[in-house]
């Protein structure tokens, strides 16, 4: 009796592990970071330092956008004529125009805030649970 016990976990975990491989496989990595470097052309050369890095694509930035969004649902965006601001939990995605297609930058939310402040305004939190604002008297209120 526990041989057949022992060889029931054993197929069940072998079950469970194909499945993960293949969800792994056919899905790449699971986050939008990874879905980007699954799905859109490497460009180093459009890289902001080693803190942005650039892919590019051949849709306008709007079309990247929904794909992105489709597949990943960021905490806020920001739309205006010079691009597409995603914001996710640790990361940001900035689809820019780019003569042909677009630009795409992933960079962590602890550069690209401040990068694009000016830009995103108070559209942008900072994180989940988290605040912009600095600290001081009256912080938070």
């Amino acid at each position: 009796m526990t041989y057949r016990r022992w060889f029931v976990v054993g197929v069940a975990v072998a079950v469970v592990g194909a499945l993960i491989a293949a969800f792994t496989i056919f899905y790449g990595n699971f986050s939008p970071r990874g879905y980007v470097e699954d799905h859109f052309s490497r460009a180093s050369g459009r890289d902001i330092g080693a803190q942005a890095v650039a892919y590019t694509s051949k849709q306008s930035p709007s079309q990247v956008s929904k794909e992105i969004t489709d597949a990943w649902q960021p905490a806020d965006q920001y739309v205006d004529g010079s691009g597409v601001y995603l914001r996710y939990d640790d990361d940001s995605v900035v689809i820019l125009p780019l003569a042909v297609g677009s630009v795409i930058l992933l960079e962590k939310m602890s550069t690209a805030y401040p990068r694009y402040h000016r830009v995103v305004g108070n559209s942008w939190g900072w994180g989940r649970g988290s605040t912009v604002r600095g600290g001081g008297p009256g912080a938070g209120k």
